[in-house]
């Protein structure tokens, strides 16, 4: 489900080359240095940020989601879903994740909680992605017949190794899905946009984190 086939990355990356190839001025050498090489990719906004990356030997991380309830009031379990979401989409990238339903169980055995250093003492994790979600939409301002998924968030990263618990990082992410037209509800049931929508706000989250490339983000832009 939140996988993204080669191919459609690949024939991305090609149309931007080809695109490139097109200017005037354009060296055929850098063209064919995109072939043999493969396309540039995209240095996460975290590792630039703080010299460091959860990829790195020994790395485990923690994804919590906190939304506030009139998002939950709206879409119930939002702040669970979307936690599960990048932390399956971290692991796809090779990032050592802690199981979401771990944390969510942690989380209900101590509703007390308010801190995501918490969440780091209590799994011995090097990090914790804390995302605050506080603004959700699946449907277009005003219309209840047209789908367009909208999201704003801040997502920090605490370093809460050997009870460190700091935070290190934060960044802002605004999201619309898709870009340019609302999709009909006579075109797609609610549940698969529901779903096609967060698996895209988890990859936009997600390239926070890991290394992506410029053809992902005309991927599936609508």
């Amino acid at each position: 489900m939140l996988s993204r086939g080669p191919c459609t990355r690949m024939l991305m990356a090609l149309l931007a080359i080809l695109g490139l190839t097109a200017l005037p001025g354009c060296s055929y050498i850098l063209f064919l240095g995109y072939l043999i090489g493969g396309p540039p990719s995209i240095e996460p906004e975290f590792d630039k940020q703080t010299n460091l990356s959860m990829t790195d030997r020994g790395v485990t991380v923690a994804v919590v989601c906190f939304a506030p309830t009139d998002v939950r009031y709206l879409f119930e379990d939002i702040d669970t879903e979307l936690a599960k979401y990048v932390t399956f989409r971290l692991a796809q990238h090779k990032i050592k994740v802690i199981e979401p339903d771990l944390i969510r169980a942690w989380m209900d055995e101590n509703p007390d909680w308010d801190r995501p250093e918490e969440i780091g003492d209590a799994f011995k994790c090097t990090y914790v992605v804390y995302i605050d979600l506080n603004k959700f939409s699946l449907y277009e301002e005003g219309s209840a017949t047209l789908y367009r998924g909208q999201a704003e968030a801040i997502v920090s990263v605490w370093d809460t190794k050997n009870g460190t618990n700091e935070k290190i990082f934060s960044a802002e992410r605004i999201s619309k899905f898709p870009k340019h037209n609302p999709v009909s509800t006579n075109e797609e049931s609610y549940l698969n946009f529901r779903d096609r929508y967060l698996s895209r706000l988890s990859d936009e989250i997600g390239h926070l984190f890991y290394e992506y490339y410029i053809g992902d983000e005309m991927v599936d832009q609508g």
